[in-house]
């Protein structure tokens, strides 16, 4: 049976002990004067359920005992001390001081920031905050982001405007062509996390402060009045403490009162769930304002250096160290279907610092980066660089691939080998159109365009057009790389799993449960915030397995507690 830690508070009658530990064998009656039967479920008043229970007849003692509310065990030999200084005697009030202490200025402040708090912790204003964040965020998904301004210009003609309104004027002014760094943007994310701040100082913090008290109470009728309220004849409330101990709760005695409860971590899981948000917008933020971002072409067997190709994203943006290492394009290669379309491609890349010593070397693919000092470079795209050709024997020449437009995403590439004419007078030029829809397979064309056949790069078999010998040498890909850093992104991950952990423990209920000695009859009463129905049959299970005490009388009860004393 588990054991957590529950502590005893002595006859507050009496100055206070040292605390004791409640536990399974606490002391018992001798066998002459009580006996405990445990063979069958005791019968309580009132029935089963979670309802309250009918009226039981007041015999508490009425001698006056005064309750000390501790958030901690109190020290030793230190009778009614709390934190501070001494407690409060009873029917005595502090008299309040005055707001602002005479000073009308600081009155006047304080009473402004307690309304500003309670306007920011309107939940109402919270959810439409979100509501307007996750708006703006779709907006931003199907606007283009990042581009030229004449693309919108374009895109969004004030004599064409799209669904009869929206040009490129309700775009560029408010910046929602970077959406995500946009003041607008980044005020409602301001706005949230003021109201997240404001509803766990003026909501969150009391409640945890509340729930963490020792709530010892003398009245039966206040038991009564909880969700759930019992009462058990012949029965001592050192062993419902022991019982409840058994369930895991935290279990806190005084005389004949009992205080116990558990989920603690339910109560504070809420400001978890508010500073994980936290953590997300500041790292979301940081993401928009101290980023670089960066994309770049390069050939096989060429190289950059990264800070060349780096943009800043927003005003915090710092160029960091790594910014001078240069990145070499060692190879790049493409896997194809069956069917001939391109599967996957890779670029080998090695990292050199200044210095020209080889930092890291890796084979990156799409959805497999490579990750250097902050700095992360994606495989997003491919191109055709050149074809190197054989003429004649003569060679190889490096011919330049151009792109070539075509409706749809279907890419094509092509370039061309002019040929010596005889008649000089000609202004055209003839010559050998080479055509590429990726690096596998060229195909050529004579001087007149007529189709003259296919060649693979690595079939190294010429074939003859116009009279001249042609040898397909090499094909020459080009990589498309994306360069990024973002110092938010560590944030914003932790960010998220702290409010997925902290969103699983908001779900445990915090019960706490009352109990109070009337002479020979524990009246028990608790509550819970959470599993209400599940509160109620734990509640009546654990009162099953409480002791009815045989030839109890009240003075043999308080008698028991005198001895445990």
């Amino acid at each position: 049976m588990p054991s957590p830690a529950s502590y005893l508070l002595l006859n507050p009658a009496k100055p206070f002990s040292p605390f004791r530990r409640l536990s399974p064998s606490s002391p018992r009656l001798a066998a002459s004067r009580l006996h405990v039967a445990c063979d069958a479920q005791r019968g309580r008043t009132g029935g089963g359920g979670g309802g309250r229970r009918e009226a039981i007849p007041a015999g508490a003692s009425k001698t006056k005992k005064q309750i000390v509310f501790f958030d901690a065990a109190p020290p030793v030999s230190q009778p009614q001390q709390v934190q501070g200084g001494s407690a409060v005697e009873k029917g005595k009030t502090e008299k309040p001081a005055k707001e602002g202490g005479g000073n009308p200025a600081l009155a006047l402040l304080r009473r402004a920031a307690k309304k500003t708090l309670s306007a920011l912790s309107n939940l109402p204003l919270a959810i439409s905050e979100m509501f307007a964040i996750a708006g703006l965020m779709a907006l931003g998904t199907v606007i283009d982001q990042g581009e030229a301004p004449s693309y919108y210009f374009e895109k969004f003609p004030e004599d064409n405007p799209v669904f009869g309104f929206i040009t490129w004027r309700w775009i560029l002014t408010p910046g929602f062509d970077h959406m995500f760094s946009s003041p607008v943007f980044l005020g409602l994310l301001a706005l949230l996390a003021a109201s997240l701040m404001a509803c766990t100082y003026t909501t969150q913090l009391p409640m945890v402060k509340v729930a963490r008290r020792w709530s010892f109470t003398h009245s039966g009728e206040r038991i009564r009045k909880q969700e759930f309220a019992d009462s058990l004849p012949r029965a001592s409330i050192q062993d419902l403490g022991v019982i409840l101990m058994g369930a895991g709760y935290e279990v806190f005695a005084k005389g004949p009162s009992l205080y116990a409860f558990k989920g603690l971590a339910g109560r504070y899981a809420p400001i978890g769930v508010h500073l994980a948000m936290l953590f997300i917008m500041a790292g979301a933020t940081l993401s928009a304002t101290g980023s670089f971002k960066g994309s770049v072409d390069v050939p096989q067997g060429l190289n950059f250096v990264i800070g060349d190709v780096m943009k800043p994203r927003g005003v915090l943006s710092v160029a960091p160290d790594v910014f001078n290492t240069e990145v070499h394009v060692n190879r790049f290669y493409m896997e194809y279907y069956d069917s001939g379309e391109v599967s996957q491609f890779y670029s080998d890349l090695s990292l050199f610092n200044l210095d020209g010593k080889e930092v890291m070397r890796k084979t990156i693919k799409v959805n497999d980066p490579l990750r250097y000092g902050g700095l992360t470079i994606y495989q997003t795209d491919w191109g055709f660089s050149a074809l190197q050709v054989k003429k004649n024997g003569e060679g190889p020449f490096n011919l330049a691939m151009a792109p070539l437009k075509l409706n749809g995403d279907k890419k094509l590439f092509g370039t061309f080998l002019p040929l010596e004419d005889s008649d000089s007078s000609s202004p055209s030029v003839k010559g050998i159109s080479m055509l590429a829809r990726d690096l596998q397979s060229i195909v050529l064309y004579d001087q007149d365009g007529k189709f003259v056949g296919v060649r693979r790069p690595s079939s190294k078999l010429p074939i003859e057009i116009n009279g001249n010998e042609i040898l397909i040498e090499d094909a020459i890909g080009s990589t498309g790389l994306d360069l990024k850093t973002d110092p938010g992104v560590p944030i914003v991950y932790a960010g998220f799993g702290a409010l997925m952990l902290t969103t699983c423990i908001s779900y445990l209920s915090h019960s706490q449960i009352w109990a109070l000695q009337d002479g020979s009859t524990v009246v028990v009463g608790g509550k819970t915030n959470r599993a209400k129905l599940e509160f109620s049959e734990e509640m009546n299970r654990l009162l099953d397995k409480v002791p009815e005490l045989i030839g109890a009388s009240n003075e043999d009860v308080v008698d028991r507690k005198s001895t445990t004393a």
